[in-house]
Formats: structure tokens, sequence, C-alpha cells
């Protein structure tokens, strides 16, 4: 079953995709179009991925994956 940690692992797929920056919306987009059936099979997980998918951006700052928010324009994710 899809879990929160697997939404960073997505969303840095998902930016190295997309060049390694990307809008908040096209990750989104990216993850439902390569991940919507095991999104629909995730359980409660499928009614809150897009709030998860931010959390996991957070994480992946945290850890300094992707660049501090203060680092990029608003509503953009790039990867570091």
């Amino acid at each position: 079953m899809v879990t929160k940690t697997d939404l960073q692992e997505w969303v840095l797929t998902a930016l190295a995709d997309r060049g390694g920056r990307a809008r908040i919306v096209s990750v989104a987009e990216w993850i439902w179009t390569h991940k919507e059936q095991e999104l629909k099979g995730a359980g409660e997980l499928f009614f809150t991925w897009q709030y998860d998918m931010r959390w996991a951006a957070t994480e992946l700052r945290k850890s300094k994956q992707i660049k501090d928010k203060d680092l990029t324009p608003k509503g953009i994710w790039e990867l570091a």
C-alpha cells in the first residue's frame, strides 16, 4: 500500500522528469498521471494525497533534497 513516504520519492521523480524544477500543480499532475491507480488503492491517502505531497516537499527540504522555499519563486519546487 502507498504511504506518505512514497510521495517523497514521487515528488523527486516528478521534478527530475520535469527538468529539476516545476510548479507545484505540475508535480501533482505528474503524480496523478503516473500513479493514479496506486493512489486509488491507497485507502485514506487517496483523499489526502495532495496535502501529503506538500508534507513530502517539506521533508525533502529538511533533508536538503529540494531547495528551500526562500530560494525559489512562489509555487515552484526545485531539486537541490
